[in-house]
């Protein structure tokens, strides 16, 4: 039997020499990958009250929208900057070469709602760890952090795990 790993391609060398790129899009083309993926990023959370799904930029648009739409929730974007209209808040975050910046609607969020914040990938746990400050700003209470991939050796469940989030993964792969 498949899992959710077993979907997911591995590209040598992209986006530049020495990365292996960990590419979902073959998970998303197959119904039935996609189906298990969401259903079981969804599991450790049945049956708790979740106000909203929060997905970061990009892949994690596609997922937080299949989870919204399962949970019968809203979804909220946590976007690069400059890319959402209207009143914004923003949160910088440090990457290996340099800094980057998301924002979130400023009335996306009401104080005391209850998400889920989704991606596909957590590496080094910087824009998931942005996305839950914005998410913290506005009174959030954030139940959890669920990913498709984890690449432990960068270390971001560890990072997420010391803001005090409980963090659920479907697969690792070894390697940048």
């Amino acid at each position: 039997m498949k899992t959710v790993k077993d979907y997911i391609r591995t590209i040598v060398d992209f986006p530049h020499e020495g990365i292996l790129f960990r590419d979902v899009t073959t998970l998303f083309a197959d119904p039935r990958g996609m189906r298990m993926a969401i259903d079981q990023m969804l599991h450790p959370y049945a049956g708790q009250p979740i106000d909203k799904v929060v997905g970061l930029e990009a892949r994690g648009f596609i997922i937080g929208g299949a989870i919204a739409h399962q949970l019968g929730t809203g979804f909220v974007p946590i976007r690069k900057k400059g890319k959402l209209p209207g009143a914004t808040l923003s949160e910088a975050y440090t990457l290996e070469y340099g800094e980057a910046v998301v924002e979130m609607h400023a009335d996306a969020i009401h104080p005391g709602e209850r998400v889920l914040l989704v991606d596909d990938l957590l590496a080094t746990g910087g824009t998931a760890g942005a996305g839950i400050k914005l998410l913290e700003r506005v009174g959030a209470e954030i139940i959890g952090c669920a990913f498709i991939v984890d690449l432990p050796e960068l270390g971001g469940r560890k990072a997420l795990e010391e803001l005090g989030m409980d963090v659920h993964v479907l697969c690792e792969f070894d390697g940048l």
